[in-house]
């Protein structure tokens, strides 16, 4: 059946459908029940069900493909390179897991893992999810306060944490970070175990701090204990507008179900097929497409520790897809951006083979237009965007390459997938005309493996999602729907900028911005402006060897705006600056950007890459009379 088939089975069938794809998953009590409504709208999916995600990721493979790869390590930072078949996998799993049962972790305690990227990472991810325990990964390196934070949050009766992180020129010890965080929280996990690192040997607290060889040796390997289907898998923080995180929740069963079924359908691999998601093990990226789908659907999964750039070059991309022989490759945009800065031309592509590739998909943030084609023209295959969050786990919507690759229209992430009803609100709750701008929202129920709620906060769950618009699930993004059906992401709900009364997307004046020659990377914001309520200010970093004044550059900019957009727009507003700050993720910090320059006060995002860039903002903005002291 080919994408429109498939949807349309499902809009007649909801709960059918989702009863058919489970059939793909192995149960110790099959579902007979898809949707549980008893509570609407607080949703629940395969709720009669008993199920161990770690047997399903693992163990299940072992007899057909014991000796495959399960996960390729691939670390040009230190030169390392690893492969862990499904059978040694099983036996780390089991190892680890059993040490957490010997030290008294049982099924629903939480695990906090805090790792670098190595296989370890998914190792300690499964052993928690053999054991039903619930883990609660946090991004190698966060600040002490924010992991203490989500320690007192999540409330782990254990930590699993690297000694250390290794970054292209530095190391980040892991453990002085950890030790001021258990210090500053009210609550105090039972033990911790350490995985080190050669790089940055830690010191260990006797009677806390257990090495990760040491505490597993002489125990007895721990079998998969089944839970139920609403059981958590495991527990997310996402940043929250009121600085508190969020923490996401996965339900086992749903995850199982949903993620299994975009592998072949959405990514277009089969089992055995080599996948690599080029992202982090603290993001939902991580959790959705390096440790479970993958895992899952019977996959190879690449880890990889390096960066899209200076490891050693721009280049070690495509290194890896050759090396590794990689099917399909996931990306955020801001990878391929900084790619294309480097190497404008494309000419470190043309020293490997990845003909073993079928297609690049891209999400994390928007990706426009000139990035993506730039993508297709130096690698000569097809480029998916495709548009998720944090709180779906995986694809809203897409292009279905597995089922029916669709035309693909630049701008758009192409059409929703089957689970989601998306459509376009006005503020009042009315579907918008085709191709009018409004507020994204998905008719609930949401499908299988999205949050239930968040933990620990029920009511900030229905504030956050539920509220708005009764009887959907709000984005928080704002774009449309063309004739076709296709979805267009113009910008957060945040980023959609009132100019003289007109709504205006800053989303479009980027791609616009994006398709000049001489411009790498760029974001819009909205500033506040007496006359107007609000004026669009654009920020630009210029590909390398470019030899125009930056001054002729902001004239074009500003010309390319109006011709494009109009005199609507009221763009006259330019920064040339050498970068944007970023969450470790690739996010552009564009809400924190407009608080510096309306000067009002702003939390320091804990996900910042580097806080020193928000220094280069304010200069750049101080000589056109904002960021005001």
């Amino acid at each position: 059946m080919g994408y429109s088939e498939v949807y349309k089975s499902w809009q007649n069938d909801p709960e059918g459908f989702w009863l058919e794809q489970a059939k793909a998953i192995d149960w110790d009590t099959p579902p007979q029940i898809a949707l549980d409504d008893t509570n609407a709208p607080l949703y629940r999916w395969f709720t009669d069900t008993m199920v161990n995600t770690c047997y399903n990721a693992v163990d299940r493979h072992v007899p057909t493909r014991g000796d495959q790869a399960a996960i390729i390590y691939d670390s040009p930072i230190t030169g390392n390179k690893r492969t862990v078949t499904y059978a040694e996998l099983k036996d780390d799993v089991a190892n680890l897991a059993g040490a957490l049962v010997a030290r008294g972790i049982k099924t629903g305690d939480r695990v906090i893992i805090y790792m670098p990227m190595v296989p370890e990472a998914l190792t300690a991810m499964l052993a928690c999810a053999r054991i039903g325990a619930i883990h609660s990964v946090v991004f190698g390196g966060f600040a002490a306060n924010e992991l203490a934070v989500r320690i007192d949050d999540a409330t782990p009766k254990a930590i699993i944490a690297g000694s250390c992180g290794v970054e292209p020129g530095r190391i980040v010890a892991y453990k002085p970070l950890l030790d001021g965080a258990i210090d500053l929280a009210t609550h105090k996990p039972d033990f911790t175990v350490i995985f080190q690192r050669d790089e940055c040997r830690a010191d260990l607290i006797e009677g806390r701090d257990y090495d990760w060889h040491a505490v597993q040796q002489g125990v007895t390997q721990a079998d998969c204990v089944p839970v139920k289907g609403d059981h958590p898998a495991y527990i997310l923080y996402t940043s929250g507008t009121t600085g508190a995180p969020k923490g996401v929740v996965r339900p086992t069963a749903g995850h199982l179900v949903a993620l299994n079924w975009t592998m072949k359908n959405i990514y277009n691999v089969d089992p055995g097929d080599v996948f690599w998601a080029a992202s982090d093990v603290g993001w939902v990226v991580g959790h959705s497409y390096i440790c479970y789908a993958p895992l899952i659907h019977g996959n190879t999964t690449v880890v990889f520790e390096g960066k899209p750039i200076g490891t050693p070059d721009a280049g070690t991309f495509w290194r890896v897809i050759e090396e590794h022989k990689v099917r399909s490759f996931f990306t955020a945009p801001t990878a391929f951006r900084a790619i294309k800065r480097e190497d404008p031309k494309g000419e470190e592509i043309k020293k490997y083979d990845i003909s073993c590739l079928r297609a690049l998909y891209l999400a994390g943030e928007r990706a426009d237009p000139d990035t993506i084609e730039w993508a297709q023209n130096i690698m000569g295959v097809p480029v998916y965007d495709h548009w998720w969050q944090t709180e779906t786990g995986y694809t809203i919507a897409g292009n279905p390459a597995g089922l029916e690759a669709l035309p693909v229209k630049i701008g758009s992430p192409t059409v929703a997938m089957p689970g989601f009803d998306v459509q376009i609100l006005d503020e009042s709750g009315k579907q918008m005309p085709s191709g009018e701008l409004g507020a994204i929202a998905v008719k609930l129920p949401l499908p299988p493996g999205t949050l239930p709620t968040l933990w620990n906060a029920e009511d900030r769950f229905k504030k956050s999602y539920l509220t708005t618009f009764p009887g959907y699930y709000e984005t928080g993004d704002a774009g449309m729907i063309d004739d076709d059906g296709y979805l267009y992401i113009m910008a957060r709900t945040d980023d959609v900028i009132n100019v003289a009364g007109h709504r205006l997307s800053t989303g479009a004046m980027e791609e616009v911005l994006a398709s000049h020659p001489d411009v790498a990377e760029c974001a819009v914001i909205g500033v506040t402006d007496q006359l107007k309520g609000q004026l669009p200010m654009g920020f630009v970093c210029t590909n390398k060897g470019t030899n125009r004044t930056d001054a002729d550059i902001k004239a074009d900019c500003i010309k390319l705006v109006r011709d494009k957009i109009g005199p609507v727009a009221a763009f006259k507003l330019v920064a040339v600056v050498d970068r944007l700050p970023k969450t470790r993720s690739g996010k552009i910090l564009r809400g924190t950007m407009v608080k510096i320059a309306d000067s009002a006060a702003f939390k320091m995002p804990a996900t910042i890459d580097d806080p020193a860039i928000l220094d280069e903002i304010k200069a750049a903005l101080k000589p056109m009379g904002y960021a005001k002291d």
